[in-house]
């Protein structure tokens, strides 16, 4: 027996589902045996940011990863086979990264000495450690006495995605691609849940040189 919370879901699934085949009979058939996604999509799990929805995409346009932050781990098996799947099978040209104003993950960081998680042994504290050890430049700066509620956290939200791509550049897939002359745009972007635009902070397509 269906679960009764499941089945305005499966409603709106069919009547989308519905919509797109009155539009166009052909619309699931076109990736039914393979996909052909033009870009990797590395963002925040947040609810209210969903990849396809707010870049207008079609189902076969994007492959996306999505975790608390949009964060970028090293040893993240999850994080680097999505990667590495997306750059040598689907063959993808173009990764984004993107963070988004609000973020509960980068508040968390900010605000973890005294709370639930700091000190505590999970896997979400962890994450929440790390997040805050990225933006900790970030921390310690003071912000502008004019400065506006929420605007520290936006700044934190901006060095985060500049932390993550900083990592993402040196993930051993990119630096592959990149020695092997193959084309590949990254880009590090952030969301405005207030707008609904996106806006490009970073970008690079070459490994540049280690100082």
């Amino acid at each position: 027996m269906i679960v009764t919370t499941l089945k305005p879901l499966l409603a709106k699934n069919r009547s989308w589902a519905l919509q797109r085949r009155q539009r166009n009979p052909d619309y699931f058939k076109k990736f039914l045996h393979q996909q052909k996604p033009h870009s990797l999509w590395i963002g925040c799990s947040d609810s209210r940011v969903p990849a396809e929805v707010l870049t207008g995409s079609h189902p076969g346009e994007l492959f996306v990863h999505r975790n608390i932050a949009n964060m970028v781990i090293e040893d993240d098996d999850n994080l680097l086979s999505v990667l590495q799947y997306a750059l040598f099978f689907l063959g993808v040209k173009r990764i984004v990264l993107s963070g988004h104003y609000g973020c509960g993950g980068v508040e968390a960081a900010q605000n973890l000495p005294g709370s639930v998680l700091d000190g505590q042994e999970s896997a979400l504290a962890r994450r929440i450690q790390t997040l805050r050890h990225d933006i900790q430049h970030g921390l310690a700066e003071s912000p502008p006495s004019d400065a506006e509620p929420g605007e520290q956290l936006d700044r934190l939200v901006e060095a985060n995605v500049k932390a993550q791509f900083a990592r993402l550049v040196k993930s051993e897939p990119v630096r592959q691609i990149w020695q092997s002359g193959q084309e590949l745009e990254v880009f590090g972007c952030v969301y405005d849940l207030r707008s609904g635009h996106l806006k490009e902070l970073i970008h690079q397509s070459a490994e540049e040189p280690s100082l």
